[in-house]
């Protein structure tokens, strides 16, 4: 059986990589092969990565407050490009109203800062049942 491949990466300009770069050490030592893309990411970009690495899910991160607008646009392009099953998550910070906004985009997954270890990697797995 294949490692469950996870794409992790930063959409936009937003520079902040501290707490992307440890939610992939986690998953990265929970088992999960991690695809680490980094900083200055499109959403064009995270697709075509999606597409070459086969992921199985997206984690993305913001803390600039461009989320609603970034997310929109990757559910359009995972769906135009036939990855509606690919779940995506978010994490950063996103006010409690947007919680619900992403919700209904269908993000996966929000997490927002001080988040715990153990309910990312618990998340993450339900995720991946069955996969």
């Amino acid at each position: 059986m294949r490692k469950h491949r996870i794409l992790i990466g930063k959409v936009g300009l937003d520079g902040h990589d501290n707490g992307i770069r440890i939610v992939s050490k986690w998953l990265a030592d929970a088992g999960f092969e991690v695809i680490y893309l980094g900083l200055y990411n499109t959403p064009e970009g995270i697709v075509k990565a999606v597409l070459q690495e086969n992921a199985d899910l997206i984690g993305c991160s913001f803390l600039g407050g461009e989320h609603l607008y970034y997310c929109r646009k990757l559910m359009e392009l995972l769906r135009q490009n036939g990855l509606e099953d690919r779940k995506l998550i978010v994490g950063g910070v996103v006010p409690p109203d947007d919680v619900k906004v992403l919700e209904e985009i269908g993000v996966s997954a929000i997490f927002t800062p001080g988040t715990m270890r153990d309910t990312i990697l618990r998340k993450v797995n339900e995720l991946l049942e069955g996969d």
